[in-house]
């Protein structure tokens, strides 16, 4: 009887398991390995390219084996959902969150920087505008209706990711959390901004509601925190919106015209 032929499936994913992991999957049957070499080598080295554009500062903490071990686990163990390549960096945040096995290498804000290289890279292509500067925010910030851009995440991190780098790599959480505001500006550019924990509570509250009186807004963030003095605080917080009005971190709606 004639020996059953393989079928072309299965040499699919023969091939795919080679190239994923070619130290622990064998080449298909009858192939060259020198070929399979050269088709792993390119599939892995355009996977590599697009983390280390997408993670620079990951990349260059640290060392050379044990950023191309990391790149090499989440090539091997993750199963990407998604078939465009600009998607491929929140594909790697999902692996360290959900499927990197703890390694004594790995540095403690390893997640967290990666979380905020990759809001940086999201804000860069994601959909909405920065709103426009509101000649009435500038003015009187208090008395307006306020919301946060479409292009502007509040966030909060255990350690100062916007702060590390070579010859800053933090071993411990700082005692306060770091409270960041990553914006896409009107001129389409990413920026960040440290802000306090009040101001970071403000944007979390114009993300929950959408819009809201600013006044109202500032009272119940000071109301929240258990300031003595909320009138005090909202009136000392329009120059904050003032500032974040100039970013294009908020916009003010605009009152509707009057008919005649």
């Amino acid at each position: 009887m004639p020996e059953k032929t393989v079928s072309f499936q299965q040499i699919q994913y023969a091939f795919a398991a080679y190239i994923r992991d070619p130290n622990r999957n064998p080449p298909p049957h009858g192939t060259a390995l020198a070929r399979m070499r050269v088709y792993r080598e390119l599939f892995f080295n355009n996977i590599e390219n697009f983390l280390a554009n997408g993670f620079p500062v990951i990349k260059s903490i640290l060392s050379k084996s044990d950023w191309f071990a990391l790149v090499q686990d989440f090539y091997a163990k993750h199963r990407s959902k998604t078939p465009y390549f600009a998607e491929i960096a929140e594909e790697f945040l999902d692996y360290l969150q959900n499927e990197r096995d703890p390694c004594f290498n790995d540095p403690p804000y390893l997640l967290e920087l990666a979380h905020y290289e990759w809001t940086e890279l999201a804000l860069a292509i994601a959909e909405g505008e920065a709103p426009q500067e509101s000649a009435a925010l500038m003015s009187a910030p208090l008395e307006q209706t306020i919301y946060i851009s479409e292009v502007a995440w509040p966030m909060a991190y255990r350690f100062p990711v916007h702060k590390i780098g070579p010859g800053h790599e933090p071993t411990d959480p700082s005692e306060q959390p770091t409270c960041l505001v990553v914006y896409r500006n009107r001129e389409d550019t990413v920026k960040f901004l440290e802000i306090s924990p009040v101001t970071y509570r403000l944007l979390q509250i114009l993300e929950e509601e959408g819009s809201i009186s600013a006044k109202d807004c500032m009272l119940r963030v000071a109301k929240e925190l258990g300031y003595s003095d909320p009138e005090g605080l909202a009136s000392h917080g329009a120059e904050t919106l003032r500032a974040l009005g100039k970013r294009g971190i908020i916009g003010a709606i605009d009152p509707p015209a009057c008919s005649v």
